[in-house]
Protein backbone atom coordinates (compact mmCIF):
# COMPACT_ATOMS: atom_id res chain seq x y z
CA UNK A 1 0.00 0.00 0.00
CA UNK A 2 1.51 3.44 -1.09
CA UNK A 3 2.06 5.85 1.83
CA UNK A 4 0.14 8.61 0.90
CA UNK A 5 -2.58 6.38 0.05
CA UNK A 6 -2.27 4.91 3.20
CA UNK A 7 -2.50 8.21 5.52
CA UNK A 8 -5.29 9.64 3.88
CA UNK A 9 -6.86 6.41 4.74
CA UNK A 10 -5.45 7.18 8.44
CA UNK A 11 -6.44 11.17 8.19
CA UNK A 12 -9.87 9.83 7.74
CA UNK A 13 -10.08 7.08 9.96
CA UNK A 14 -7.50 6.54 12.68
CA UNK A 15 -8.27 4.35 14.34
CA UNK A 16 -7.11 1.89 11.26
CA UNK A 17 -4.17 0.11 11.87
CA UNK A 18 -1.73 -0.88 9.33
CA UNK A 19 1.06 -4.11 9.90
CA UNK A 20 2.92 -6.85 8.08
CA UNK A 21 3.40 -10.14 8.93
CA UNK A 22 5.09 -12.99 6.49
CA UNK A 23 4.99 -10.21 3.21
CA UNK A 24 1.42 -9.72 3.73
CA UNK A 25 -0.33 -6.34 4.74
CA UNK A 26 -2.70 -6.23 6.76
CA UNK A 27 -5.53 -3.02 7.61
CA UNK A 28 -8.10 -3.30 10.75
CA UNK A 29 -8.48 -2.25 14.19
CA UNK A 30 -6.16 -4.01 16.86
CA UNK A 31 -8.16 -5.80 19.51
CA UNK A 32 -5.50 -6.26 21.85
CA UNK A 33 -1.46 -6.98 21.81
CA UNK A 34 0.15 -8.82 24.50
CA UNK A 35 3.92 -9.87 25.20
CA UNK A 36 3.79 -12.62 22.34
CA UNK A 37 0.25 -12.07 19.94
CA UNK A 38 -1.47 -9.14 18.24
CA UNK A 39 -5.07 -10.04 17.59
CA UNK A 40 -6.35 -7.65 14.84
CA UNK A 41 -9.87 -7.27 13.03
CA UNK A 42 -8.94 -7.63 9.65
CA UNK A 43 -10.68 -5.19 7.26
CA UNK A 44 -9.53 -7.05 4.04
CA UNK A 45 -11.89 -10.38 5.40
CA UNK A 46 -15.31 -8.08 5.03
CA UNK A 47 -16.69 -9.21 2.00
CA UNK A 48 -20.09 -7.07 1.94
CA UNK A 49 -20.12 -3.16 1.24
CA UNK A 50 -22.88 -2.72 3.90
CA UNK A 51 -21.09 -4.85 6.55
CA UNK A 52 -18.19 -2.57 5.83
CA UNK A 53 -19.84 0.34 6.06
CA UNK A 54 -20.61 -0.96 9.66
CA UNK A 55 -17.65 -2.03 10.19
CA UNK A 56 -15.99 1.75 9.71
CA UNK A 57 -19.24 2.98 11.57
CA UNK A 58 -18.97 1.18 14.32
CA UNK A 59 -14.88 1.63 15.16
CA UNK A 60 -15.82 5.53 14.41
CA UNK A 61 -17.85 4.87 17.32
CA UNK A 62 -15.39 3.17 19.45
CA UNK A 63 -12.77 5.70 18.29
CA UNK A 64 -14.38 8.81 19.52
CA UNK A 65 -16.81 7.55 22.50
CA UNK A 66 -14.23 5.48 24.51
CA UNK A 67 -11.00 6.43 26.14
CA UNK A 68 -9.32 3.93 23.43
CA UNK A 69 -7.59 1.63 25.83
CA UNK A 70 -10.57 -0.27 25.81
CA UNK A 71 -10.62 -3.09 23.04
CA UNK A 72 -14.14 -2.45 20.83
CA UNK A 73 -15.08 -5.62 21.27
CA UNK A 74 -15.79 -5.03 24.88
CA UNK A 75 -16.64 -1.56 24.16
CA UNK A 76 -19.32 -2.57 21.76
CA UNK A 77 -20.02 -6.05 23.15
CA UNK A 78 -22.99 -7.44 21.09
CA UNK A 79 -22.44 -4.87 17.83
CA UNK A 80 -19.69 -5.57 17.25
CA UNK A 81 -20.08 -10.27 17.71
CA UNK A 82 -20.70 -10.40 13.69
CA UNK A 83 -16.89 -9.12 13.30
CA UNK A 84 -15.65 -12.01 15.27
CA UNK A 85 -14.98 -13.91 11.75
CA UNK A 86 -12.65 -10.94 10.60
CA UNK A 87 -10.31 -11.82 13.69
CA UNK A 88 -6.62 -13.03 13.12
CA UNK A 89 -3.87 -13.72 15.65
CA UNK A 90 -0.49 -13.04 14.77
CA UNK A 91 3.14 -14.06 16.82
CA UNK A 92 5.01 -10.83 17.51
CA UNK A 93 7.84 -11.41 16.66
CA UNK A 94 7.02 -11.93 13.09
CA UNK A 95 5.04 -8.81 12.75
CA UNK A 96 5.19 -5.12 12.19
CA UNK A 97 3.07 -2.45 13.18
CA UNK A 98 3.68 0.17 10.57
CA UNK A 99 0.92 2.67 11.43
CA UNK A 100 -1.98 3.02 13.68
CA UNK A 101 -2.74 2.79 17.01
CA UNK A 102 -2.52 -0.60 19.56
CA UNK A 103 -4.59 -1.63 22.31
CA UNK A 104 -3.58 -3.89 24.94
CA UNK A 105 -5.53 -4.75 27.93
CA UNK A 106 -1.35 -5.30 29.57
CA UNK A 107 -1.66 -1.36 29.82
CA UNK A 108 -4.41 -1.24 31.43
CA UNK A 109 -3.34 -3.60 34.47
CA UNK A 110 0.20 -2.33 34.42
CA UNK A 111 -1.06 1.49 35.02
CA UNK A 112 -3.70 0.50 37.71
CA UNK A 113 -0.82 -1.49 39.51
CA UNK A 114 1.22 1.81 40.24
CA UNK A 115 -1.57 4.24 41.81
CA UNK A 116 -0.55 5.02 45.27
CA UNK A 117 -3.12 4.73 48.29
CA UNK A 118 -3.35 7.74 50.29
CA UNK A 119 -5.05 7.40 54.02
CA UNK A 120 -6.64 10.68 55.87
CA UNK A 121 -5.89 10.68 59.33
CA UNK A 122 -7.49 13.29 61.65
CA UNK A 123 -5.45 14.64 63.92
CA UNK A 124 -6.82 14.90 67.86
CA UNK A 125 -5.48 18.14 69.70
Amino acid sequence: MGKDLFQKLADKYPFITLCVYASNEYVGIVQNRDDVITTIYDFGTVKDSEQKRRYLDLANTWWWESNRSIPINIFLRGEWDEFRLCLRTFVNKDLEILHGPVCSLNDIARRKGKRKSITLVRRLD
